[in-house]
């Protein structure tokens, strides 16, 4: 496979692989171009190697910036904006999914304490589902945590 072919299955791949996890297609498409292109990319450039319209485009890099996933960067003598993913993108994307899943755990520990004294027949399968889901955040958080520090730790420069 030649180069162009390898960045065309990458990037599409990449979409498809966002599809999967209820992501846009486009979204997960701007990242593998980013992750294949080495230098920072500008909007244009993305635009046109994609083949779609500036408007989603622009929609979703606020998105990725938001996440902390790409920055934006400066180019001397151009007015463009360019782009390109953070140091240890896939660190930062686990550090996301990490804090969706302490917010999960939040709320379960805000139901549990709603629950712990109502004893309404009625609620008594929440509340067990409710226990099961702050055992399960839990030791979710537990986990994620301790992967982090051990990637830091084999990772000392991230």
């Amino acid at each position: 496979m030649n180069t162009n072919q390898i960045k065309h299955e990458f990037v599409n791949r990449f979409g498809d692989a966002y599809k999967d996890f209820g992501l846009p297609v486009l979204m997960g498409r701007i990242v593998g171009l980013m992750l294949f292109t080495d230098d920072a990319i500008s909007l244009d450039r993305m635009t046109e190697e994609l083949h779609v319209s500036k408007g989603p485009v622009s929609q979703i890099l606020r998105r990725l910036r938001d996440h902390n996933l790409v920055k934006r960067i400066w180019v001397g003598g151009d007015r463009k904006d360019y782009y390109q993913v953070v140091d240890h993108v896939f660190l930062q994307a686990f550090i996301n999914q990490a804090e969706l899943l302490r917010r999960n755990l939040v709320l379960a520990k805000d139901f549990e304490r709603k629950l712990k004294h109502n004893s309404n027949p009625e609620l008594k399968h929440l509340k067990s589902r409710v226990d099961e889901m702050v055992q399960f955040n839990t030791q979710m958080q537990e986990y994620l945590n301790s992967f982090i520090t051990s990637w830091h730790e084999d990772h000392p420069e991230v």
